[in-house]
């Protein structure tokens, strides 16, 4: 079983990347559902960020889901403040492209968040998903909530009975409580909305999660 919190510091002779103090610029409402992309959100929302490859894919997953209140690309996991897309690519801020979901735990349940998210990208790819290779490709859960990462840790576990079941190899995770989620650029947010032949290159193990 190997779910972890990984080291993501850039390799031996590199630094990481000073980033900046101030955000950079992003969007200000969903272009899907016109929510705010910022806080304050609706009184009992809750917070989940995942990454499972190139985030356009990923957002697309969960935005139209009930109960999902409103979705952002971004990045996560690492150490640069503030880190743009290209900063990112690099490798040298420690991030992975995740996305952040704001959702309602009455309308929509954290199993089948978590459901979803083991389904629809392959966890046992290290630093990547298909085409897309590089640790911020990786596969990332960040909780917000203790329920959440005892719920994460769980999920894994009956996944990884699943996948073994199935002939697939370990999970390689990274399951974590939140440090900062930072907002990706405004064309990034939403972007297979407004770009609806762009590309999306995750794809699932076709193995089902026992649970949600």
């Amino acid at each position: 079983m190997h779910v972890f919190e990984q080291n993501n510091a850039p390799r031996q002779g590199e630094s990481t990347l000073p980033g900046r103090q101030q955000p950079i610029a992003t969007s200000d409402h969903h272009a899907v559902n016109g929510h705010p992309l910022h806080p304050p959100f609706p009184a009992g929302s809750e917070e989940l960020v995942v990454g499972m490859g190139c985030f356009w894919g990923v957002e697309r997953l969960f935005w139209d889901l009930p109960g999902v209140y409103v979705t952002a690309a971004g990045y996560a996991g690492g150490e640069t403040p503030h880190p743009t897309y290209e900063e990112t690519c690099t490798g040298r801020t420690g991030h992975t492209e995740a996305v952040r979901i704001i959702y309602q735990p009455s309308q929509v349940s954290l199993a089948t968040l978590l459901a979803i998210f083991w389904e629809q990208h392959d966890p046992t790819q290290k630093n990547r998903q298909g085409n897309d290779i590089g640790s911020q490709y990786r596969s990332a859960i960040y909780t917000t909530t203790d329920e959440q990462y005892d719920a994460a840790i769980c999920s894994a576990k009956a996944f990884q009975e699943a996948l073994h079941g199935a002939g697939k190899g370990d999970i390689t995770t990274e399951i974590k409580p939140l440090d900062t989620f930072y907002y990706a650029e405004a064309y990034h947010q939403q972007y297979l909305y407004k770009n609806p032949n762009g590309y999306c290159g995750i794809k699932g193990t076709g193995v089902s999660c026992p649970i949600g």
